[in-house]
């Protein structure tokens, strides 16, 4: 099975590592804390504007990309599935945060260099902004996501694993199945191969 991997949100908790930095630069910054889990993108999130927006990820992106740990079993899962057969593809949008282009390569070694520390093998990683040409081009089985508007052009085409987030609780479908951990992400692709 060619199982495609999804990093922020699905190697990563995304939602609760945003909330603590964005939080922390409201302290900062002496902004109002608003929050709405149920929205994926930070402006609306945390009801910022667009120059705010900019001045987090530019104060905190690096940091969150090096530093951010693993979410637990995630390794461990990914390790047993390659064990058995399976090609794992992680498929990010790392290449696509508002970078300028000269830093496109710095992201992507970083990533690297992250995935390394955290013990986590793939066959290959793709970084692409829209992820549903490399899971066809790649013969992706099942893709394992978390952003919402990914889930719902990835499902018109191929299965997919929701990993469970507040802000994508509103998404389902045919071909959509949730996960709420890496053990249950195992769980479902042994009942899938079966």
């Amino acid at each position: 099975m060619n199982i495609g991997i999804d990093i922020d949100g699905v190697l990563t908790n995304f939602e609760r590592e945003a909330l603590d930095f964005a939080t922390k630069i409201s302290v900062e910054e002496n902004w109002p804390i608003e929050v709405n889990l149920s929205e994926y993108d930070e402006i609306k999130a945390f009801n910022w504007n667009e120059e705010q927006a900019e001045k987090f990820w530019n104060k905190y992106l690096i940091k969150y990309f090096t530093e951010t740990p693993v979410r637990n079993f995630a390794p461990e899962v990914i390790e047993k599935l390659r064990k058995e057969g399976n090609k794992i593809y992680l498929i990010t949008a790392r290449n696509d945060y508002g970078m300028p282009k000269e830093h496109l390569g710095e992201v992507q070694n970083i990533t690297k260099e992250w995935l390394k520390k955290q013990n986590i093998k793939y066959d290959e990683i793709i970084f692409a902004t829209e992820k549903l040409q490399p899971c066809i081009e790649n013969k992706i089985d099942v893709m394992i996501e978390d952003c919402p508007d990914n889930i719902k052009t990835l499902s018109s085409q191929i299965k997919v694993i929701k990993f469970d987030c507040q802000y994508n609780k509103h998404v389902s479908g045919d071909n959509i199945t949730t996960a709420y951990s890496w053990y249950h992400i195992y769980k479902i692709i042994k009942e899938k191969e079966n």
